[in-house]
Order: structure tokens, then sequence, then C-alpha cells
């Protein structure tokens, strides 16, 4: 359970994983399953749709408890948490748990989703609607960065007219909107509205 910690927010790597437990790749399989079964881990999938045939098909893994895969990670305080490599990682996690939560919560199925092309192009998350797709940017940092912004930007003009509402969710405090980007400070994100298709602005 340590060694996932440590690879919470990533691409799951069965073969990794089972040669840095000394396991062989069926047992890993199993194990992983098991911790899924417990709702204890969340293999996220890469969206089906085909927007290119140059996609990454691997489930990335995420904790749904944060705080367990803190406390795996031997973090004890925030003082180490800010300073602390997996920063960003255990952010990605509570983010996506929370989402995941608020779906699971109301009796529904995950409609979430990561989009990454072999070139480098990623989206962290994409929330499918059916008919249209929305898609979250996760960044622990405290200040807005233009980089922050440029997954979404790719991934809404290749996706066109199937593009939903676009979120930046990150670490600080202010909100604001930039291309069609809707930035949300962490404490402002509401989970219902972003995974049920409710609107954000609470207008027209």
């Amino acid at each position: 359970t340590r060694m996932c910690a440590g690879r919470t927010g990533q691409l799951l790597n069965l073969s990794s994983l089972a040669n840095d437990c000394g396991i062989t790749h069926n047992t890993a399989k199993a194990w992983i399953s098991l911790l899924e079964a417990s709702y204890i881990v969340h293999l996220l999938p890469s969206h089906h749709r085909n927007f290119n045939k140059r996609m990454v098909k691997a489930p990335k893994l995420y904790f749904l408890d944060t705080g367990l895969a803190a406390w795996l990670l031997g973090i004890q305080s925030c003082e180490q948490l800010i300073t602390h490599v997996q920063r960003g990682a255990l952010f990605e996690t509570w983010v996506v748990g929370e989402l995941l939560k608020a779906r699971f919560n109301a009796g529904k199925a995950s409609n979430l989703y990561f989009w990454r092309d072999r070139s480098g192009h990623e989206v962290d998350l994409l929330v499918d609607h059916g008919t249209s797709l929305s898609a979250l940017e996760i960044k622990s940092g405290q200040t807005i960065n233009k980089d922050f912004f440029r997954g979404l930007e790719f991934w809404h003009k290749l996706a066109g007219e199937i593009a939903g509402q676009s979120w930046l969710v990150y670490g600080g405090d202010n909100r604001q909107t930039r291309s069609n980007v809707t930035a949300l400070p962490w404490h402002e994100i509401d989970p219902e509205q972003i995974v049920n298709h409710v609107n954000i602005h609470g207008s027209g």
C-alpha cells in the first residue's frame, strides 16, 4: 500500500510496481484489484474517444483518502506537505477524490477520465456528460501561471463542439476567467456542480 501511495496521481505501471515490491505481475494486479474493491484506490481510465490514435491507455492510480496517502508517505504536518515532492500529486489526488465521492454519494458511477497523448499533451480530468466533456486542470501552485492553461487550450481546440466548461483548480485564493477557462481556488470547488454539469457561474 505504501508503494501505491508513492504512485498516486501517476499512470499505473504494474511491472514497475511488482518489481519494486518483489512480487509477480499477477500478484501486483490482484493486490490493486483488492485495493480498488475496498475503495482505497481508484483507477482513473483514459477517455475512450479517439481524438487521435496516439493516446495513452494505461489508467492513473488515485487514493480515495488523501490523508491515508499522506500518512503512508510519512507526512505528519502541513509544513512537511508544503515542501514535499509529492505535494502536487496529493493535491491532485484530493481534487479527484472529492469529485469521485460526489458521484458515489449520489449513487452514480464515475464519469471521470483523464486524457493524454504520446506527444505530451494532457488534461488531468475529463467529466463526461454524454453530449459534452468538461475539462479540469489541477495545480497545487498558489499563483496562476499562463502555462497552467496550455493543456486546456490545446484540448479545447482538439475537442471542438463537444468541449464543455473548462476549469483550472489551483492552490490559490482568487477566482478568474481566461479564454473559456474558469480558475477556481481549491476552497471554492463544488464537486456536485462539476460532475453533474450544473452551471458553476450561476447564470445562463
